[in-house]
């Protein structure tokens, strides 16, 4: 049985499920609308769907909408562009011929918000789930790393993106945790789905402006293939909401260390879908993610 404090635990195994079936839709639509366009319909298509959860979490809780205090707003726009940003980065290291290495800097991910989450909230986190942390992180580098990759080490460029991108998606994570700790007066599901709607909102109109301004016959696009982006924004949001769920009840360092056995679900898919062999080398990856998690949870 889970606890009001351990649910963050199933919350975000959902999230990770979700975002592994959006990202297979994104990449399905990546080819007609472009890497922005199929970026855009996350939070496009994800919008109205983050309208229905609200007005769901106000029918369960019977809570009352009210506008967020000023201290919310800059915490938003802190996840909402960082998001955006951490997207454009991740992209351009990937093109930089360092797919591999660049993805091995992205794990990162979770030290960074570690250290954000200590920095701008606060949020404690003992020895020993800071030693899970690497432990895990470790485990995905070493899985994501390939032989004759280590030449790669030595770019200076893909290197810095890689770790700049992981830095803001770990700044996005707290961002967000920071905007939902500081809705007052409302339960946590109320909070998260105020947060959500509000930072789609702000994604939805900083991402159409562009395309407006940059590739107008884009959004013709994303509105000719509706049907197959509405099922990839409602996976999206649900995916959000469970994200955010996780981060309204611990750190999100926590959360996105959790967050790693999204490596396990790709390489049991690899292996059981596309009878492709485990090296080794991803064995001792995939037990040291493992052990790492296995840790925080029972930290």
């Amino acid at each position: 049985m889970f606890t009001i404090a351990s649910l963050w635990i199933p919350f975000t195994i959902i999230a990770a499920l979700g975002q592994v079936a959006r990202n297979a839709m994104q990449r399905s639509l990546t080819k007609p609308l472009g890497t922005w366009g199929a970026t855009n319909i996350r939070f496009l298509f994800g919008f109205p769907f983050s309208l229905l959860f609200l007005g769901l979490a106000l029918l369960a809780t019977g809570d009352h909408l009210s506008a967020p205090p000023t201290v919310f707003w800059p915490w938003l726009l802190l996840g909402a562009l960082s998001q955006i940003v951490a997207t454009g980065l991740m992209l351009l290291a990937m093109n930089d011929r360092s797919f591999v290495v660049t993805t091995a800097y992205l794990k990162t991910e979770a030290i960074q918000t570690a250290i954000f989450g200590f920095v701008f909230l606060g949020d404690h986190l003992t020895w020993l789930k800071v030693l899970a942390i690497m432990i895990a992180t470790v485990g995905v580098v070493i899985t994501a790393l390939r032989p004759g990759g280590d030449k790669s080490f030595a770019e200076l460029k893909p290197t810095i993106t890689g770790l700049v991108a992981a830095a803001a998606f770990a700044l996005s994570a707290v961002g967000f945790r920071g905007a939902i700790i500081n809705v007052p007066d409302t339960s946590f599901v109320t909070a998260v789905s105020i947060t959500l709607v509000l930072g789609l909102f702000v994604q939805t109109l900083v991402l159409t402006i562009y395309l407006l301004w940059r590739a107008p016959k884009v959004l013709q696009a994303i509105l000719a293939l509706w049907k197959p982006s509405m099922l990839a924004g409602f996976t999206g949001a649900l995916a959000s909401q469970f994200w955010f769920l996780a981060f309204a009840l611990t750190a999100a360092a926590n959360v996105r260390t959790l967050a790693l056995v999204e490596v396990l679900f790709a390489q049991a898919v690899a292996y059981y879908s596309f009878k492709q062999p485990i090296a080794p080398r991803e064995l001792l990856g995939i037990a040291l993610i493992v052990i790492g998690v296995a840790v925080l949870v029972g930290a």
